[in-house]
């Protein structure tokens, strides 16, 4: 949007709607960097657009968002979201517990990071049904026409959709009991329950801490339960989600953030934890205020 004067109304109206659009992109598309992209396309045709032309400026975007996205989709031009572990300044950090509806749309990226596994088995045309009618209560008949569909047509679309996302039920069950697990961890290490620590530690588990001197990797029950006062420490911060996996995170009394954890979890046990102390790092993640 280079050139164009920060008090120009267009902007402004853009920039009104932009959160909700590059949510709407990401939950269809599975990647940040593909939902900013269908964004700046999305102000690139507005801005070709008489503005006066347009009666309801939320639902024209909210339109050539799903359009692009579509597109998108059908060409297979998505990218994979990069993993924890090799590019942190990605992760959707959530912290648990919020206040509000825990609905799709309320749960947002923390959620929809795991709804993304279910997303990518549907075919496009459910994919944007069911997000755009679920998640952000688009009329069928309005989605129907990004579709080239009737509206019972994108209705049945959005229906098999849905059927399948609520097969996601048993995965998100599994996320709760993963979540017993790390805050079961958490107190062991805090009590110094050593032999608690093993019982919840994977005998090959890996440790990797970030920190501004460089990355340190801890392999092993025995030595990451030793080790473990680093989590007991963080134990005192709060509970979050990070790309859909049981983490905490802790600030420092001025609340800028101090620690960031994220724990793997299979079958019961820890198997992975990556902790993020750098505090340059950290301040590139857009990380949750203290609450």
């Amino acid at each position: 949007m280079a050139g164009t004067h920060p008090t120009d109304p267009i902007v402004d109206a853009f920039e009104s709607h932009r959160d909700r659009l590059r949510s709407v992109a990401y939950r269809v598309l599975g990647s940040h960097a593909d939902a900013e992209d269908v964004i700046q396309e999305a102000w690139l045709r507005l801005s070709r657009q008489d503005a006066d032309t347009i009666d309801n400026l939320g639902g024209w975007l909210t339109t050539v968002v799903g359009r692009i996205s579509l597109d998108v989709l059908r060409s297979g031009r998505t990218r994979p979201e990069v993993s924890f572990d090799a590019r942190l300044p990605e992760c959707v950090v959530t912290l648990d517990d919020a206040p509000g509806p825990q609905d799709l749309a309320a749960l947002g990226d923390s959620a929809g990071h795991a709804l993304l596994m279910v997303l990518d088995a549907l075919r496009p045309e459910e994919r944007l049904a069911f997000v755009l009618h679920d998640v952000f209560a688009v009329p069928f008949a309005e989605i129907g026409g990004i579709l080239g569909k009737s509206a019972d047509a994108t209705k049945m679309a959005a229906s098999r959709a849905r059927r399948k996302v609520q097969a996601a039920e048993r995965p998100a069950r599994a996320g709760r009991q993963q979540r017993e697990v790390v805050r079961a961890f958490l107190a062991a290490a805090r009590d110094g329950r050593f032999e608690e620590l093993l019982r919840l530690l994977h005998p090959d588990v890996r440790f990797t801490v970030r920190t501004p001197e460089g990355t340190f990797v801890t392999l092993g029950a025995t030595e990451v339960a030793t080790r473990a006062r680093v989590a007991g420490s963080s134990a005192r911060g709060h509970a979050a989600t990070v790309n859909g996996r049981p983490g905490v995170l802790s600030w420092s009394e001025d609340g800028t953030p101090l620690s960031l954890l994220v724990f793997t979890v299979t079958d019961a046990r820890i198997t992975g934890i990556a902790a993020v102390v750098d505090p340059a790092e950290l301040a590139l993640m857009g990380l949750p205020d203290p609450v």
